[in-house]
């Protein structure tokens, strides 16, 4: 699938990507993902999410989390981050347009990462998690979370070809990062699962 083309579809659902049925699980799953960024790290100075969306993961985060003071959004498609804007009022949260091959973030700078649901859309991923893994402080976290099943092995033949669709080949690319102790959570349902490694 080309690169341009997720962009283009996700920038056709931003007006409404958090309302009706898909909306709600996507609320659903990164309200679990929020709760287990915070299991991991209760209280970050500075928090980056990388195919943000609409922004709502940060959103949440930033309510539970008064004392930390900078919460980074990053997205590939321009209306999802005109989105995000629009829906926050909260002076420490800035949403930016960027890819995780080529983040826009300083090294060393964060000390937790999170991508929600947006891994399996990244053109490279191994460039993307090498870019999260720069991103982090030492000791950092990285919280991914998507679609990680060996049911998914017949797409990784097809329109996913070469992606990082099952749990053996996502810590391939983690570790190959230089990240340390990848350790999987169930999130939602058997497919979508979340996967903790620490800088």
């Amino acid at each position: 699938m080309p690169a341009d083309r997720d962009v283009q579809a996700f920038d056709a659902r931003a007006a409404w990507y958090e309302s009706g049925r898909h909306g709600r699980l996507h609320r659903e799953i990164s309200d679990r993902v929020v709760e287990l960024a915070l299991s991991q790290v209760p209280a970050p100075r500075r928090v980056l999410d990388v195919g943000c969306g609409t922004g709502y993961a940060l959103r949440q985060l930033a309510a539970r989390l008064p004392q930390t003071g900078v919460f980074l959004g990053v997205d590939a498609a321009p209306k999802m981050v005109e989105t995000a804007r629009s829906a926050s009022s909260d002076l420490r949260l800035t949403f930016v347009r960027g890819t995780a091959e080529r983040l826009p973030a300083d090294d060393s700078g964060y000390d937790l990462v999170i991508s929600t649901t947006s891994f399996d859309h990244w053109a490279d991923q191994a460039t993307g998690v090498r870019e999260c893994t720069r991103a982090l402080t030492p000791g950092g976290t990285l919280v991914l979370t998507d679609q990680f099943s060996n049911l998914l092995w017949p797409t990784m033949l097809g329109s996913r070809r070469g992606k990082a669709r099952t749990r053996s080949r996502a810590t391939r690319l983690i570790t190959a990062a230089g990240l340390r102790g990848p350790r999987w959570h169930p999130c939602y349902a058997v497919i979508i699962q979340s996967v903790t490694a620490v800088k």
